[in-house]
Parts: structure tokens; sequence; C-alpha cells
């Protein structure tokens, strides 16, 4: 059994956190007067970075450089180090596992499942994620779209993982429809929508169940592995 796993709003809070680090860095900028960043934020033109290929590679401290940067073209490098350090110091502060995020990580691996991690951003950022919540070792190999060059909004890291690991019996745990559940479906796996975070509204186009944790999750996948037995 080869179990498939995203991990930003799937398995730990990405968007509270990247939520709580905006919070924090409205007042910074209203006290330095940037305006346009503020309405920038405000306005939640951010959305426009949902279907860019820079969203899926890029940390988040380096995507509120970009903003910035893009916002600003005169912005100071002193200016972006301080926007950047701030942002990366309340995201952690604030990043958090799920509380079912363990039970279901142990409950796969006393299946006897393989599990891979497949996310998006960079290499650097997931994998600092992965070591700072303690849960690096519960995954046989992870693929990450800073690594290979390809975000989840193309097929190319659901058929490297398949590859990495062929299987049959094969699921897809994660929190987008348009990624996580169409790059599933494109590898013939059984795809688990877990509804909650910022994709958490989004109607659900491409998911055989839709789950409100990660304890339903591991059920589902128990009941169709009994199945198949």
């Amino acid at each position: 059994m080869l179990v498939l796993v995203d991990l930003d709003d799937t398995l730990c809070n990405t968007w509270e956190a990247g939520r709580y680090s905006v919070l924090r860095l409205i007042p910074y900028l209203i006290r330095k007067r940037k305006f346009r960043a503020f309405f920038y934020i405000l306005t939640a033109r951010y959305r426009e970075l949902e279907q860019s290929r820079e969203f899926h590679t890029l940390d988040f401290d380096k995507l509120v450089e970009r903003v910035m940067s893009k916002v600003y073209s005169k912005i100071s490098p002193d200016e972006l180090d301080e926007i950047t350090e701030l942002v990366d110091r309340v995201f952690f502060s604030n990043l958090k596992l799920y509380p079912d995020a363990v039970s279901f990580l142990r409950g796969l691996k006393a299946m006897g499942a393989r599990l891979v991690l497949i996310t998006d951003s960079s290499t650097k950022w997931q994998r600092k994620k992965l070591e700072y919540l303690g849960i690096k070792d519960y995954f046989d190999a992870l693929i990450i779209s800073g690594e290979t060059g390809h975000s989840k909004l193309e097929p190319h890291n659901f058929r490297l993982a398949r590859r990495l690991f062929p299987d049959e019996e094969i699921y897809m745990v994660g929190d987008r429809d348009d990624t996580d559940m169409r790059g599933g479906k494109e590898i013939g796996a059984t795809t688990i929508l877990v509804q909650r975070g910022y994709f958490s509204g989004r109607l659900a186009r491409h998911a055989d169940y839709v789950v409100k944790d990660l304890i339903e999750a591991l059920e589902v996948i128990k009941r169709e592995h009994e199945k198949r037995a």
C-alpha cells in the first residue's frame, strides 16, 4: 500500500500560521507608511498567486519578499531582510501539527503502508517545517516541488511517487482539490480530501472521499484496504 500525503493544511496549520505572520506584518507596514502593500493584503490580491508556479515553489517569506518587490520596485534590501525575518519568526512560532496528524501517520505505518510526502514550496522551507514538527522520519520519501522543479499543478511529482514505490493500492490524502486530488487521480489513486485550512471552502471535483479530519481519512483507508484483502 502506498499513501501519498500533503503537508500544508493537511498535517499542519500552515495557512493559520501564515495568517498570523501577515497580521503581525500589517502594523509594521502602517508604521513604515507602506500603504500600497497594506491595501494589497487587505484586498486579498495575493490570491492571484494561487495558480502561479512561484506560489508552489517558494518559501512563504520569499513569497512575501516577491510581493513587496512587486508593489515597491525600489524597496531596500535592509527593509526586505527586516520583513522576511519578522514573517519567518512569527510563522514558526505559530506553526503546529494538527492534533490528529501523528495518530494518522502511526496508524498508516502500523498497516504497513509506504508513506510519501508530496508537497509544494522550496526544499529549505519544507524540510525546515518537517524538522520543526518532528515528523520527517515517518516518510519513506519526500517529493518537494522546489527539488523536482514541478508543482502539484502538474502530474509529474505524483508519477514520480508511483515510480519510486510501484503499487496497485494507492491513496492520496490532501487539502486541495485542484492539486492533491487531481494529481492523485492522474495515477489511479483513491483520493481523500481533508476539508480544512485555506482551501476548505472550495468545490471538490476530483475527490473520491471528502472528510473533516485525518481520523476519518484513516478510517476510509482501512475500509478500502479491507475490501482489497
